[in-house]
């Protein structure tokens, strides 16, 4: 398992009682194992991360772009030479028509809306690094308002929780129509 798996149960049951339909990964997995831990809570997508080996590597890649309900979600790490994290997951899908990029690496959660476009990196359940707590992020339909007219448009938030208790600790909603009021 990966080196914070002590962390992964508490993790598993903070994603679990959010009921996801699919769990999207942005990479370093550095097991399978980890993939088969979520497979228990939903179906799994994912992207190789830098930290990963050849294996996952070729089970998933390091680029993709999926499917969700008629949403069409890319998703990368994000790791590279050049540029921010954040700016090579947007560069790693110019021109492609997309509902949202997620991606990963510097485990710092980040919610962001570009037109119709959501940028998400979820942070990470095990190894928050730099930021100030654990999170996962959650994309879903987004409810009614003027920015929702079209029926690919979603909402995102973030989720973040106590590695010591099974309670999410707070939830950063981002909807259409609160980022277009703020």
């Amino acid at each position: 398992m990966p080196r914070f798996a002590a962390r992964l149960d508490t993790a598993l049951r903070a994603v679990a009682a959010e009921r996801p339909q699919v769990i999207l990964h942005c990479g370093d997995l550095t097991t399978l194992d980890a993939i088969a831990a979520f497979e228990r809570i939903a179906p799994v997508e994912a992207v190789a991360g830098n930290n990963d080996g050849p294996e996952i590597v070729r089970r998933f890649g390091r680029r993709k772009i999926v499917c969700v309900e008629g949403r069409r979600i890319g998703m990368v790490h994000g790791d590279g030479a050049r540029g921010t994290t954040l700016s090579r997951a947007c560069a790693a899908f110019a021109g492609d028509s997309l509902d949202a990029i997620v991606f990963g690496h510097s485990h710092v959660p980040y919610v962001e809306q570009r037109a119709d476009l959501w940028i998400v990196n979820p942070g990470s359940v095990t190894d928050k690094r730099r930021a100030p707590r654990f999170s996962f992020a959650i994309l879903e339909p987004a409810g009614p308002s003027a920015l929702a007219a079209r029926p690919s448009a979603l909402a995102a938030r973030l989720v973040y929780f106590d590695p010591d208790s099974t309670a999410a600790i707070g939830s950063s909603k981002r909807s259409p129509a609160a980022r277009a009021s703020t």
